[in-house]
């Protein structure tokens, strides 16, 4: 009788268990790191957007000659969530008519994200001159919030008296 020892190929129950369960564990762990993640990621796109919108509306007047605004769709003040509408602004009031032009079109934020203006400034619309100024001679700042209002995530995008924007992260109060 020979006692041969028979080197086995593979792994036991034991220890796909234990890798199971660290592999769970470690799931666990990165799941709530990652949402956060796509919250953070999903706030700069968010503002990128408006100050993408509020530079081709600047651009825009200057290039056309005529004045060009952006305006909040909805109805409620100051509220800039459901998406905003950039447009050639022929008469001046702000509101897009069928002698304006639609330049282009931004959706509603996703659920959970707040998009505000701080004073009557630009509650419902900023409008550029042809000079590429800001049609209101004083600033404002957009508050950009998601579902936590934590202000160490917000981000605030400032428009000043000229019309430049900038955006600041984690330094605004959320609504």
């Amino acid at each position: 009788m020979s006692n041969k020892l028979t080197k086995s190929l593979g792994f036991t129950l034991i220890e796909l268990i234990v890798t199971i369960s660290i592999v769970a564990i470690l799931v666990g762990i990165a799941i709530p790191s990652f949402s956060s993640v796509i919250r953070s990621t999903r706030l700069t796109t968010y503002a990128n957007e408006l100050v993408t919108s509020l530079n081709l509306a600047r651009s825009e007047a200057v290039k056309r000659g005529v004045q060009v605004s952006v305006r909040r769709k909805g109805s409620t003040n100051q509220n800039w969530d459901s998406g905003w509408d950039i447009f050639t602004d022929l008469d001046g009031d702000g509101i897009l008519d069928t002698v304006d032009t639609l330049l282009k079109t931004y959706p509603a934020l996703t659920n959970g994200f707040t998009l505000r203006t701080g004073t009557a400034g630009y509650q419902d619309f900023a409008a550029y001159l042809p000079s590429g100024l800001s049609l209101s001679s004083i600033g404002d700042t957009f508050r950009l919030c998601d579902s936590s209002a934590d202000t160490l995530n917000s981000r605030a995008i400032e428009i000043n008296a000229v019309g430049r924007s900038r955006t600041y992260q984690g330094t605004t109060a959320c609504p």
